[in-house]
């Protein structure tokens, strides 16, 4: 039997993301319940002037950015971003996305599965 999915994305549930983050949603795509053994897919959705929680930990973060800008920001200094951007996060560095075009920023981002 076939275990391949093919579904749109916008048929999962956009949640808000908690605990620090500011006009944030995540779609979890792809996750162990789907069957991925190693990686989960997420797209974020932040609304202007929204960003993510300031926050570090043990994995990476491998980011495409779809549409909008805006800046990665490690706690000291930001960097600019665009969409077609690829923004890698390394493990264990504080990191955030900030919102700070006009328009939603949407991005993919892969992260391993905790094990």
């Amino acid at each position: 039997m076939n275990k391949t999915k093919i579904f749109p994305y916008d048929s999962v549930n956009a949640e808000d993301v908690q605990a620090g983050a500011v006009k944030t949603r995540v779609r979890w795509l792809i996750t162990e319940q789907l069957g991925a053994p190693n990686f989960a897919m997420r797209v974020f959705e932040i609304e202007p002037n929204g960003y993510s929680p300031l926050h570090s930990h043990s994995w990476e973060h491998e980011v495409f950015i779809l549409k909008g800008e805006g800046q990665l920001f490690d706690g000291h200094h930001a960097s600019s971003f665009k969409a077609g951007d690829v923004v890698f996060v390394p493990p264990n560095e504080q990191h955030q996305f900030k919102n700070n075009g006009n328009q939603t920023l949407e991005f993919i981002c892969l992260i391993p599965h905790r094990r």
